[in-house]
């Protein structure tokens, strides 16, 4: 071989990989902060990553996404928060609720994070108003919390009962607001209610055996991503049982579960992948409008109720989204 041609060969050899690492240093990171696990929420990271490919993101190809979950425990969220910080992601996807959010604002007050939440980001002080966020912080609010009283008034529908036991993660920064929605809903119906905190999966059992000593019959689940992650437990106690059981997202009914109303959080998460898109574009948090669903779903699992003994009525079953037989 000529001198020449090897040089040339030995030159593009060398020019490659320099191109490739200089690709990969420019390629925009997202970082993604969740509490609970990818195995839970693997059909809503999906969907942030839809969101983003929306935006003309995909991930591998023109964007790299570093996940961090905290595996249903809310005090590793902070350090997971640091850890992206440290990384000097482009953007943070504070998903899951009021706890990621908090964590990635007191992070960092320069890398744009986007949330999803079920709560008031303004009460809450994340923002400074729903139309102009300010600072570096936008996203996405179903305010969850308050369609507790909604919640209430559809399992009163489907099956009324006198004791609404409301199963509860002390932990969420939501829960009060949503424990004192729900609890002045089922007074407002006539109905009692009983409080059950469950900040993990060891409470449960301690929980399960409180609901029988106090005679509830009829469980609301609150919206947490936690108590998600036990959906086939409570489903599985609620069958026992014969009890009722409404949950805020369609999982719960899709896995067994009777019942639930709220907002499409997957559609939430597809909204914060099209938000950070958007950043990485340029845009500016604090000029992106917090916005908030439009449409509830209702999903009824008509299997369950039969097998509870629960007739549903017609005109729910004329208003559900879903009706799984």
């Amino acid at each position: 071989m000529r001198r020449r041609e090897f040089v040339g060969l030995l030159g593009g050899a060398a020019v490659w990989p320099l191109a490739t690492r200089a690709q990969q240093v420019t390629m925009p990171v997202v970082g993604f902060l969740n509490p609970t696990s990818s195995k839970l929420y693997d059909f809503n990271a999906a969907a942030f990553r839809r969101g983003l490919q929306d935006a003309g993101f995909v991930e591998g190809q023109n964007v790299r996404i570093e996940y961090r979950w905290g595996e249903g425990d809310y005090s590793r969220l902070p350090a997971l928060a640091a850890e992206l910080v440290d990384l000097k992601v482009a953007v943070i996807g504070a998903t899951g609720d009021v706890g990621s959010a908090r964590a990635a604002k007191a992070a960092t007050s320069i890398i744009p994070i986007v949330f999803t939440i079920g709560a008031d980001p303004v009460k809450v002080g994340l923002v400074a108003s729903y139309n102009r966020p300010g600072a570096n912080l936008t996203g996405i609010s179903a305010i969850t919390s308050q369609i507790g009283t909604k919640r209430v008034e559809v399992l009163y529908q489907l099956a009324p009962r006198s004791k609404v036991a409301l199963l509860m993660n002390p932990d969420n920064p939501s829960a009060a607001m949503e424990q004192r929605d729900a609890a002045e809903a089922t007074k407002a119906l006539g109905q009692r209610s009983l409080v059950l905190n469950v900040a993990s999966e060891d409470d449960f059992s301690a929980a399960f055996e409180t609901f029988i000593r106090e005679g509830a019959d009829a469980i609301f689940v609150a919206t947490d991503p936690m108590l998600l992650s036990q959906r086939d437990a409570i489903a599985a106690f609620a069958d026992r049982q014969r009890v009722p059981a409404i949950h805020f997202e369609r999982q719960y009914p899709l896995g067994g579960g009777l019942i639930s109303y709220g907002t499409s959080i997957s559609g939430m998460y597809r909204q914060a992948g099209v938000y950070c898109g958007q950043i990485l574009k340029g845009a500016n948090p604090a000029e992106m409008p917090v916005l908030q669903p439009t449409k509830f779903e209702l999903v009824i699992n008509l299997k369950t109720a039969k097998a509870l003994g629960i007739e549903v009525s017609p005109n729910l079953l004329a208003v559900a989204d879903e009706v799984i037989e």
